[in-house]
């Protein structure tokens, strides 16, 4: 592990970056600020290291740019709120509107600004934990919640990103990572390019305000459907309604999981690179978002993103799941703790 300094916060506190390498040379690298994600080098099919994810090369642009999450571990409930409030136990709790009437991964004031604690570190893992207290009422929510990340890197090149969270209060919990993937390289273009498969033959529609209208829908026949592989910049113009709300992709996959458990449920490949993601998960959906805000984004090396730079898969339960009775609330309940665990396992296709 080498810890360096990135710089410092608005605040004035250290800012640390923390880097772990496997015997393949694949590496990461994370920080203190917001336990984001900066960077993740994977070897491509000629054994050049590729940074895969996009991001900023300063503590000041991750403060500032938060409309883009990059590398971010969103929280207390990631995805989007409707009407930025909810109900849990007879009791109603109003969070901050940040996109139109709606609430957006918890609002401004978010975990991936927040100054983490280094928990643990283990070397001969090449894992690190962070740990945040977010007090009660924070964002809104109700409840001490205590959250704990972990990222560990294997020697055959899974990168594993685990989510532990424990309240004094029942709460919401539904935190996930927030990366952004260019398996061509972070200042490569596009990911329209890219082969993209999703064990899911459902998705969550949206209404005109992005928020899911409650409805499970097949995929068949649609743009939407991505069991069997495809280039994702292949109908991400079409005249598709869903697809013109939102600019492209920025929709919840419903997961064709046959347990609540660890399962692999998506295969991503760079055309270039030969570099190929498969995701496991152990959460019911994936929120698939092809960066359709971006435009010329200014990242790391001097480099800038344009529109679908790179493909955001966002573990999660079901966006606006606390107001839809049909979807699966994220409960966390008092003095109980929970860990959702993601698995990013690269290899060469």
């Amino acid at each position: 592990m080498l810890k360096t300094k990135f710089g410092q916060s608005k605040k004035g506190q250290e800012i640390y970056y923390y880097s772990f390498e496997n015997q393949n040379k694949m590496k990461f690298t994370v920080s203190n600020l917001g336990a984001v994600m900066t960077n993740l080098w994977v070897p491509d099919d000629k054994g050049h290291l590729r940074d895969v994810i996009l991001g900023y090369d300063s503590v000041s642009a991750y403060e500032n740019n938060t409309a883009t999450f990059f590398g971010a571990i969103v929280g207390r409930v990631a995805n989007r709120t409707q009407n930025a409030q909810f109900e849990l136990m007879n009791k109603t709790y109003h969070l901050n509107q940040n996109e139109g009437n709606n609430n957006l991964h918890s609002g401004p004031d978010g975990y991936q600004i927040r100054l983490w604690d280094v928990k643990t570190v283990d070397e001969h893992k090449n894992e690190i934990s962070f740990l945040l207290d977010s007090p009660d009422l924070d964002q809104g929510y109700p409840g001490d919640l205590k959250l704990q990340v972990t990222y560990r890197l294997t020697e055959d090149n899974q990168l594993w990103i685990s989510y532990k969270g424990a309240s004094n209060q029942t709460t919401l919990f539904n935190p996930t990572s927030h990366n952004y993937f260019n398996l061509n390289g972070h200042a490569s273009g596009t990911i329209l390019d890219h082969q993209l498969q999703i064990a899911a033959s459902h998705f969550t529609p949206l209404k005109a305000d992005s928020i899911p209208s409650g409805e499970i829908s097949k995929v068949a026949a649609s743009p939407m459907d991505f069991r069997q592989e495809k280039s994702i910049g292949v109908d991400i113009t079409s005249d598709f309604e869903q697809i013109k709300r939102a600019g492209g992709y920025d929709h919840n996959f419903v997961l064709d999981k046959k347990t609540d458990q660890v399962e692999t449920i998506l295969s991503l490949t760079g055309d270039q690179s030969h570099i190929r993601l498969q995701m496991a998960t152990d959460m019911p959906g994936l929120q698939i978002y092809t960066a359709n805000g971006i435009d010329h984004e200014k990242g790391k090396e001097g480099a800038f993103y344009p529109q679908y730079a790179g493909i955001a898969l966002e573990t999660q339960y079901f966006p606006n799941a606390v107001n839809e009775k049909n979807f699966t609330t994220p409960l966390l309940e008092k003095d109980k703790s929970v860990v959702h665990q993601t698995c990013l396992a690269f290899s060469i296709r």
